[in-house]
């Protein structure tokens, strides 16, 4: 819906003929260094986890969830097929669970750390208040950080102050899970800077694509728009994000000076390249759907 609005008051041929600008060459370059990326987004997650099963399930597991992407709303479906694979082969569910949702947190953590970071930069480089709206991304840091830090004691206190809820004994596990992550901090930041790495990989790759449509805005703009729209696109509201990445990109560009048309082009050239790699991973879930269901491995085998 978001989508057709967009060609609705945008001109279609704009859109169509700055997709088309792209060389073949180059996307193929994209989508093979953002399935790099991801390589590292999963081992990322892996090392959270501990390393608790496989790499190679770790690796199918991330990109079933990708290919699950395509046809749930938001991140949060891939998130928890991704989960669902890692459980049935770790065994221990609390685990996956707080380190795939810590995993996911951190990731917008270094989102909105780029955000601001890029808006700071522009306002430096101007001499001045850039007027950029880095509010939403502040927030979510500290909700983000404070939901490792503390999800633990408070559902602790919960727990002691009802102890009859439902799943009394699950979220207490949980607890104990999110906890012991909160206890290393060096784990947490490590993988904050693997996080920052890869989401900026990402962001300039995109940017690339941007500049081959004809987009030109600063680096450092495109930096700020490009993170706070995915931080938005996060919300489950369209599938991957379709739509809701590229209309955000457009509203926070188009005052710095882009076209939009232009700027829409370079999104969906993105959204092309996110597709491709659900598509990937659910070719790769297809062939080795058998490999992705193995059992927990018991400690001295």
């Amino acid at each position: 819906m978001i989508l057709g609005l967009l060609f609705w008051f945008l001109p279609e041929g704009g859109v169509v003929e700055g997709m088309l600008r792209i060389p073949p060459l180059q996307f193929m370059i994209v989508f093979l260094l953002f399935l790099v990326g991801h390589g590292v987004s999963a081992a990322k997650w892996w090392n959270l986890l501990d390393r608790g099963f496989p790499a190679g399930v770790a690796l199918r597991a991330h990109f079933a969830g990708l290919a699950a992407n395509l046809c749930l709303p938001g991140v949060a479906g891939g998130d928890a097929v991704r989960a669902g694979i890692a459980w049935r082969a770790a065994g221990d569910g609390a685990k996956v669970t707080a380190g795939s949702a810590a995993d996911r947190l951190i990731d917008l953590v270094a989102l909105a750390t780029l955000c601001i970071a890029g808006a700071a930069a522009l306002a430096a480089w101007g001499g001045g208040d850039s007027g950029l709206p880095v509010l939403p991304a502040a927030l979510l840091m500290v909700f983000c950080v404070g939901a490792v830090f503390l999800f633990a004691p408070v559902a602790q206190f919960i727990c002691r102050r009802f102890p009859r809820l439902p799943g009394h004994g699950a979220v207490l596990k949980l607890a104990l899970s999110f906890d012991t992550l909160a206890r290393r901090p060096l784990l947490l930041a490590g993988t904050l800077l693997v996080s920052l790495a890869v989401q900026a990989g990402f962001l300039t790759l995109a940017y690339w694509l941007a500049k081959s449509v004809g987009v030109s805005v600063p680096w450092l703009a495109w930096a700020f728009a490009w993170s706070l729209a995915k931080i938005i696109a996060v919300l489950p509201v369209s599938l991957g994000g379709l739509g809701v990445r590229e209309a955000s990109l457009a509203a926070l560009l188009t005052p710095l000076g882009a076209d939009a048309a232009q700027v829409v082009a370079a999104g969906l050239a993105w959204q092309a390249v996110l597709f491709l790699t659900g598509g990937l991973g659910a070719l790769v879930l297809a062939l080795t759907g058998g490999g992705l269901l193995e059992p927990a491995v018991e400690p001295g085998e």
